[in-house]
């Protein structure tokens, strides 16, 4: 029996799970961060797993602000930015400001506060799927409050960016 078979490359797999028009944040994009737990890297937030129980970036550190920044390789029409959440311990309120730059990262642009309310005894997830007509993107900018009313950690389960 003669079976046709190939060994996957890393790029190979992160281009399966790449939905149409969507950006290859691993393969054209820089992600700089304010801080990862180990266990739950920035990594996480780009892996292709997300919903309820996929694995997730997270903050090591306690009630503290952290920043999100996707450097692209080069700028982009962004037509769509799909990011969820989910916290299954605390009651809490998560804040996620989303900002864009069309000069490299000098001034940022709001497009978008959005507030996670969590409880464990309810909603324990949230996913934010969103249309824009963004030209010449060369960076977005997430700012994560964990706290805003509650403890916790500023974490986040999946991003992915979407061009025209």
């Amino acid at each position: 029996m003669h079976v046709r078979k190939r060994l996957l490359t890393q790029s190979a797999l992160a281009d399966s799970w790449l939905g149409p028009n969507e950006i290859d944040l691993i393969g054209s994009a820089t992600i700089c961060y304010s801080w990862d737990d180990i266990l739950h890297p920035i990594e996480h937030l780009l892996d292709g797993s997300s919903g309820q129980g996929a694995s997730r970036w997270s903050s090591a550190r306690d009630n503290t602000t952290e920043v999100l920044i996707v450097e692209l390789d080069r700028p982009a029409r962004i037509s769509r930015i799909i990011f969820d959440a989910e916290e299954r311990h605390f009651s809490r309120t998560q804040q996620v400001t989303l900002e864009f730059s069309t000069d490299r990262g000098r001034k940022f642009r709001t497009a978008l506060v959005q507030d996670f309310n969590f409880d464990p005894c309810g909603a324990t997830y949230q996913r934010e799927d969103l249309r824009f007509d963004v030209d010449n993107v060369s960076h977005l900018k997430m700012t994560v409050v964990p706290n805003k009313g509650g403890g916790g950690r500023a974490s986040l389960t999946s991003l992915r960016l979407f061009a025209t």
